[in-house]
């Protein structure tokens, strides 16, 4: 019995050996030689792309890079035509690792740094799956963005002295300022405002950079005349120079399934540090978008988001990550309207993009669910969900490059829905959860997160450090972004909220601000947002506004802790520690207030339904 049992034992084991995923591991050494392509890993790329493409699929195989530097050029990347949800739709696009139809790779970098020339995207993973992306960081050896030191100020004259880092690569035309990429140059028109330790200044918003005149007094030096901010900043600030161009991400994931980034930082991008669309189940653990440490000479990141999900679907997991510097928020998620032009009979609409940076993508496929919202009221149409039979570009050969589509759906269309009316189209299939956890996002331009999707979301344990706006946003507009949708199922607990909204952005009423847009909510009957839970936070405030939220059934606001200081003076136009618009069934429960809570003066509503607030326990 016993030599029987060993039998069947080693029969499994060798039954299980031959299930296991065959491995393989080899080093990026093996295609770059650096003293023969003088030093531009970008051509040893291209062999290591060649490479993977002849490995079967199903083998997992991983990359490993020397933990040294690497510089990847525009002259050896690949081309491509990419369009890419909320970025300039400008192309071709060149692309240092262009990952395409790959399956079961891992890039590990064991801590390289790799650093791009030139306007190009590091990293684009389009149609694969199971890609993992670990232990590296991106920058650029000649970031777009500048800033300016104010070193002398001198109000009588008019004029304010400062320098600009990094130096060199730019010129100055008929006394105005001109910033030199490798391979571009702009003129820069608006800035961001620093303190010296790093944090934006308070109450300095998006500021202009439109001196009227620009000398240079000596290399990287200036005398800048006319500047309006004469009369209010001081030596130490700094202004970080830039446009509002979105040309590259950072890390770009398209159609792509089962993605992984471990370890990967995001030291600059010329647009969001990672955009993804239309992909499945994301994962970033320990991927950040930050300063190279606190003796950075850099007060910058990314020219707009850290990260930016666009119509995906799955799950999207965040964790461990800190985010700093950038020109936007640490995370947006939210799928994309398309606007209702022509209804042609009872199953069939022409529709369009209408976002000029979000167009050209795959919207949907046969058998997606979608909704209807009439626009001006942001309401569904009759609760009417549909599934697409077959969708077609009507100004492309197909989807790719296209704003117009015709699509044909399975069942009849609401009667009112018409061209003629203001109505979009929302698809419900590409629609994530999210878990949003243990970060820490500071010292950023506009918000810290925004979700906007009808799965579950959970944000929780992170640390929200002097966002410049609104720390979290619920939001969805089929007016200006287009960018959907309802929430139906929020968590927001276990946070630090530390000095948030020193500055007013769009969406930014409070802390933690529920602002669908709405241009007629007078008239709205259906609420937007719904099933959201605000527990177990602490709140850190110089100012008044904790929560504003709009067109909103169902809003849990208990267990937290909100304590003040006087690091900065009241300015915000909200005064109202709660202001709720078009709201019902509202719960404030089990807080503690430093200051106590007077809910005649502390707590404003408007327009809200006959059970639209309770109050119970708080201290």
């Amino acid at each position: 019995m016993k030599a029987i049992h060993l039998l069947f034992v080693l029969l499994f084991a060798a039954a299980g050996s031959g299930c296991r995923q065959k491995q393989s591991t080899i080093s990026f050494d093996k295609f770059y030689n650096h003293s023969e392509q003088n030093g531009n890993a970008s051509v040893a790329v291209r062999k290591l792309i060649d490479y993977l493409k002849t490995k079967n699929s199903e083998e997992r195989v991983t990359i490993t890079f020397s933990e040294e530097r690497y510089d990847f050029y525009v002259d050896s990347a690949f081309v491509r035509e990419y369009y890419i949800s909320n970025h300039d739709q400008v192309n071709p696009k060149k692309v240092a690792f262009a990952l395409e139809d790959l399956k079961n790779v891992t890039i590990d970098g064991q801590g390289s740094a790799f650093v791009f020339h030139g306007r190009m995207i590091p990293f684009a993973l389009s149609d694969c799956e199971n890609i993992t992306l670990r232990n590296f960081s991106v920058d650029f050896e000649i970031p777009a963005l500048r800033q300016l030191e104010i070193l002398e100020v001198n109000q009588e004259n008019d004029e304010i002295k400062a320098s600009i880092y990094p130096g060199g690569n730019y010129r100055v035309d008929n006394h105005k300022l001109v910033v030199l990429g490798e391979g571009y140059e702009y003129h820069p028109f608006t800035s961001m405002a620093f303190r010296e330790d790093k944090r934006l200044t308070y109450m300095r918003g998006d500021v202009s950079f439109n001196p009227e005149s620009v000398t240079e007094l000596a290399p990287d030096t200036f005398m800048l005349k006319g500047w309006g901010q004469v009369k209010y900043t001081t030596p130490g600030e700094r202004f970080v120079l830039r446009t509002y161009e979105r040309p590259t991400p950072g890390i770009f994931l398209n159609e792509s399934k089962n993605s992984v980034l471990e370890n990967v930082t995001v030291h600059y991008a010329e647009g969001m540090g990672l955009l993804a669309q239309m992909s499945e189940n994301i994962t970033l653990d320990g991927f950040n978008v930050c300063l190279k440490g606190e003796d950075d000479p850099r007060y910058f990141t990314t020219q707009a988001d850290a990260t930016h999900f666009s119509a995906c679907k799955g799950t999207i997991v965040s964790k461990n990550g800190l985010y700093e510097g950038m020109a936007d928020d640490a995370i947006n998620v939210h799928g994309t309207y398309l606007k209702v032009l022509k209804r042609l009979g009872d199953k069939k609409l022409h529709v369009r993009y209408m976002h000029p940076q979000a167009w050209g993508f795959k919207w949907g496929e046969p058998g997606d669910s979608v909704q209807f919202v009439e626009s001006e009221k942001m309401e569904l149409v009759a609760h009417h969900i549909n599934t697409i039979k077959a969708i077609k570009a009507l100004d492309r050969p197909t989807y790719f490059g296209a704003k117009k589509f015709e699509i044909e759906f399975n069942d009849v269309l609401p009667r009112e829905i018409s061209g003629e009316g203001e109505f979009g189209v929302e698809n419900l299939t590409w629609t994530p959860e999210v878990v949003f956890s243990d970060n820490t996002i500071r010292n950023n331009r506009a918000r810290g997160t925004l979700f906007s999707t009808p799965k579950k979301v959970v944000c929780e344990n992170n640390l929200f450090d002097h966002t410049h706006g609104t720390a979290i946003l619920l939001c969805g507009d089929c007016n200006g972004w287009y960018e959907t949708g309802a929430c139906t199922e929020v968590v927001i607990r276990n946070n630090r909220f530390v000095n948030s909204l020193t500055a007013n952005y769009q969406f930014t009423n409070a802390v933690i601000s529920i602002y669908p847009e709405i241009p007629n909510l007078k008239d709205q009957e259906k609420f937007f947002h719904s099933g959201i839970v605000i527990e177990n936070n602490t709140f850190e405030m110089f100012d008044r506004p904790v929560l504003y939220a709009k067109s909103t059934d169902g809003l849990e606001f208990r267990n937290n802790t909100i304590t003040y200081n006087n690091d900065f003076e009241p300015f915000h136009w909200n005064e109202h520690l709660f202001f709720f618009e078009k709201v019902n069934n509202v719960l404030i429960e089990g807080n503690e207030f430093e200051e106590g809570l007077n809910p005649e003066e502390d707590i404003r509503v408007e327009l809200s339904g006959e059970e639209a607030l309770r109050l119970t326990g708080n201290e």
